[in-house]
């Protein structure tokens, strides 16, 4: 049995690596708190936005690259994951995710990329010899849209540019503090557009100069917007994930403290039992 003094150190230990836990749990909780705000908030924007693209790309007879479906010869998939640990199965779950569809789908390199925002993905697919077309990492934990502009536009401007035939989003979708859902999105081309149009739109819109020449414009924004909304949920998943990771550890620390100081007060009251039973049998020497 480990002495007195091993199982105090482990109990100061385990305290002190609970006292670390709880802190980060109570700042996971605090950005949550803020991430799952602008979460929502974007929601408006985004289903705003959505509207007027369907509105217009329904007007007339316009078409565009992004709204057009060719041959796929290579495949573009944009992987969110985070920079750091700590969070659960957060990261392994997308990536686990992500590598399974690359496997199903894909029989030589040539016929994907990745684009990788998060340097926990970024670094799986480099250890892996997977291609890497773009990448970003520290991305903040409240991220603007300005975080994310470049690597969205570049993303947008390499289906645009034929270098991908079509782009898939892997991020995790954020249900609740508990909850979080790997999710794939086809982001390009914008074939869901086409079930949309069918919905009757409340707003009716004027606009000039003609339906091509605002497509142009619109339908990349478009796509960056939703490449930015799915970030904010991913950012409110990670958020969530870690504070659920972190007060499982709490928990287990304080189950930890409860059988160390059991083990310890065990350990003490047989030292105790055994020093008394010394001393009467001293006594006991004496007398005889």
């Amino acid at each position: 049995m480990a002495s007195l003094r091993d199982i105090q150190s482990k109990i100061n230990s385990t305290k002190k690596t609970k006292q670390i836990t709880k802190a980060m749990q109570m700042v996971s909780a605090s950005k949550l708190t803020r991430a799952e705000q602008n979460a929502k908030a974007f929601v408006p924007y985004s289903e705003k936005m959505q509207e007027v693209v369907v509105q217009i790309a329904a007007s007339g007879d316009a078409t565009h690259p992004m709204l057009q479906t060719r041959a796929v010869k290579k495949t573009g998939y944009l992987v969110i994951t985070a920079d750091r640990g700590l969070a659960g199965g957060y990261n392994n779950n997308v990536i686990r995710e992500v590598y399974r569809t690359i496997q199903h789908q894909h029989t030589d390199a040539d016929e994907y990329t990745v684009i990788a925002a998060g340097r926990f993905g970024r670094d799986f697919f480099k250890k892996n010899n997977l291609p890497i077309a773009k990448e970003i990492i520290g991305l903040p934990d409240q991220p603007d849209f300005s975080d994310i502009k470049q690597i969205a536009s570049e993303a947008v401007e390499m289906f645009l540019e034929e270098e991908i035939d079509e782009l898939v989003l892997f991020y995790n979708h954020f249900n609740s503090a508990i909850s979080q859902e790997v999710t794939s999105q086809k982001l390009l081309p914008l074939t869901d557009l086409s079930s949309e149009k069918g919905r009757s739109v409340q707003s009716m819109y004027e606009f000039e100069p003609d339906a091509e020449e605002i497509l142009k414009v619109l339908l990349p924004q478009y796509a960056e917007s939703l490449i930015y909304g799915a970030l904010l949920d991913a950012k409110a998943s990670e958020h969530a994930a870690r504070m659920t990771a972190m007060r499982s550890a709490t928990d287990n620390a304080n189950e930890r403290i409860d059988d160390l100081t059991l083990t310890y007060n065990r350990a003490r009251q047989a030292a105790i039992t055994q020093e008394i039973s010394e001393i009467v049998s001293g006594a006991a020497a004496q007398q005889s």
